[in-house]
């Protein structure tokens, strides 16, 4: 499969209802009916006309491909026929949003059959029935993605339940059009990772760093993040999700000795995930070099077994392996390393899941997660699955130094015997490293989509020399 953004025609809306349908007849046989979907109506902050930010619900975005507010779809199963449904012209409107998209223009736009207005939505609900031969046809539907004040024919039945299950296991596996939108999206995120890396030696602020990366993201098109960005410097970046971005780069006057920068633009839906770290001088310390050698070393060892068939589970305790080695390499650990394992301390260090799927949101759907999991290795990984060729996620193994987490562990006799505090006391102000790409998983391993450096040399070099040519 080509990983270049083959992003041509139409977004496939079609294929994915139809891969959604034969989901739920293999669940549940037979699948007949309709599918009904609302998108995300407009939103305005309380107390005042502003709107809020749209953002599409994302199974009506993959059932149709369409991003515009107070929209319906209306799938029929047995004659394979995808209705759109969009506010008709508002003659009040124009002057302030400008012409809305037209009928004729969204039957050219969108891979669906039908365009009506809104405002034929009820009178096309009511020949549900009529059109079946069964006597009670179903509709499936997702709470909470159905429009306020819509309701459907009494003689129907509504299946409520299997759709979303249906759509987020079909959001695991991409098409190229998906990959095509990903890869866009994570090109994009990596020009404006390198433009950070060529600043950040010179920058003063995390918020100057924070600017340069949505720039150059907007510069390119992508005004739209996938997430939040984090951009942590020094011992926030010991924060799993720190988000402030207004610290200083210097701390009593001297240069912090990293930045951890965690930020991907969104195209079209599609998300990309990257971070990086950085020396804020130009050269890491040997402290924040030792740390970030074994982050890579977990990264490269989980992609190099990265492949379809391969439970994530096992990927992310490799992770923990590869970090117990390093870590006791260091004499920051101390003891057996299957005892340290066995006891879960290496969780102080590293308390985050390795991963996640990829996709429309940031932490994709289908991973089934087990948050209920009392094993403090595993509650917070979001994918506990086997994994399909197809599939996208990220592998961003990281250390951190969170004294609030790691001084609870030396409190604590079963994890404090394993735990050198007074080398632990040399790192805390290296904070966290964190290395993170978007892998696609094939049969026999996997692509890495990411193109951007993480070699710490070339890293050390585009940083001091704002270049990454020779």
């Amino acid at each position: 499969m080509s990983t270049r953004p083959i992003i041509q025609g139409k977004y496939p809306a079609k294929r994915h209802v139809q891969r959604v349908v034969s989901f739920l007849a293999e669940k549940s046989p037979p699948a007949n009916g309709f599918i009904f979907l609302s998108g995300c109506p407009d939103r305005f902050y309380q107390d005042c006309d502003l709107e809020i930010p749209f953002r599409q619900h994302r199974a009506f975005m993959y059932l149709s491909g369409v991003n515009i507010p107070n929209s319906h779809l209306l799938y029929d199963i047995d004659n394979s026929r995808l209705t759109l449904f969009v506010p008709p012209v508002d003659p009040e409107k124009i002057v302030w949003s400008g012409m809305p998209l037209l009928p004729e223009e969204a039957i050219a736009t969108y891979d669906v059959d039908v365009v009506l207005p809104t405002t034929a939505l009820g009178a096309t609900l009511e020949t549900m029935r009529s059109r079946r031969s069964v006597s009670k046809p179903s509709v499936f539907t997702i709470p909470g993605h159905v429009g306020e004040g819509i309701v459907f024919p009494k003689d129907t039945h509504v299946d409520a339940i299997a759709l979303k299950e249906a759509v987020d296991e079909c959001r695991v596996v991409k098409d190229e059009y998906e990959i095509g939108l990903l890869k866009k999206a994570i090109d994009i995120s990596c020009t404006a990772h390198r433009a950070v890396m060529k600043a950040v030696r010179t920058a003063a602020s995390e918020a100057e760093i924070h600017g340069i990366f949505l720039g150059e993201c907007t510069k390119q098109g992508a005004k739209i993040q996938a997430y939040p960005s984090i951009v942590a410097s020094g011992r926030a970046a010991a924060t799993m999700h720190p988000e402030g971005n207004n610290q200083s780069l210097y701390t009593a006057g001297e240069r912090k000795q990293l930045l951890l920068i965690d930020a991907g633009a969104e195209v079209d839906c599609y998300g990309a995930d990257v971070t990086r770290t950085l020396p804020l001088s130009g050269k890491f310390t040997p402290e924040a070099r030792a740390i970030y050698d074994i982050v890579l070393e977990m990264q490269k060892e989980c992609i190099a077994s990265l492949e379809a068939g391969v439970v994530w589970d096992d990927l992310h305790l490799l992770a923990h392996k590869v970090a117990i080695r390093g870590l006791l390499r260091l004499d920051i650990l101390k003891g057996d390393p299957d005892e340290i394992l066995a006891a879960r301390t290496s969780a102080a260090f590293m308390p985050h899941g390795l991963g996640h799927f990829l996709g429309m949101d940031t932490h994709d759907a289908g991973g089934r997660p087990k948050e209920a999991d009392p094993d403090p290795l595993y509650k917070n990984l979001r994918v506990r699955r086997e994994l399909p060729a197809g599939c996208v996620v990220t592998v961003e193994p990281g250390i951190h130094f969170d004294e609030h987490t790691i001084c609870e562990y030396l409190r604590a006799p079963q994890h404090a015997q394993y735990i050198n505090e007074a080398v632990l006391n040399q790192f805390w102000d290296v904070g966290g490293v964190c290395i993170e790409d978007d892998l696609l998983v094939t049969e026999t391993g996997c692509i890495n989509l990411t193109g951007l450096p993480k070699d710490p040399e070339l890293v050390e070099q585009i940083v001091t020399r704002g270049s990454d040519h020779e």
